[in-house]
């Protein structure tokens, strides 16, 4: 069955990065997938974490900066990042911020993002 879906819900989270979700658990209700906007302010960071999910990254504007076992990738306008489920990632926006689409699968959920205490 088609749906479509009108609007976002805004996902409260400390540190003043905004998240619209668009797909996913809060907002439609979907567990396979979850597509949601981010708008990150400048030096924004957030803990480390190992997710259970693949997680598409597209930068819109801004960069984004994520940290990894292999070193660091910083992610502009234009660009995109993938991470895989068990891979230990950490990320941060730019000096002027950045605003970014990240698609993950399965969708989000706080418990299965396995961030660091």
């Amino acid at each position: 069955m088609v749906r479509k879906i009108a609007g976002a819900t805004r996902v409260p989270v400390p540190g003043g990065k905004v998240i619209d979700e668009y797909v996913g658990r809060v907002n439609s209700g979907d567990a396979e997938v979850s597509i949601a906007r981010m708008v990150a302010p400048a030096g924004w960071e957030e803990p480390a974490q190992t997710p259970e999910f693949a997680e598409y990254t597209l930068v819109l504007r801004g960069v984004v900066v994520v940290e990894h076992e292999e070193g660091v990738t910083e992610v502009g306008a234009g660009e995109a990042f993938v991470s895989h489920p068990g891979e230990k990632i950490r990320y941060a926006a730019g000096p002027d911020g950045a605003e970014y689409i990240a698609v993950c699968l399965p969708a989000f959920s706080p418990e299965t993002a396995g961030r660091d205490a």
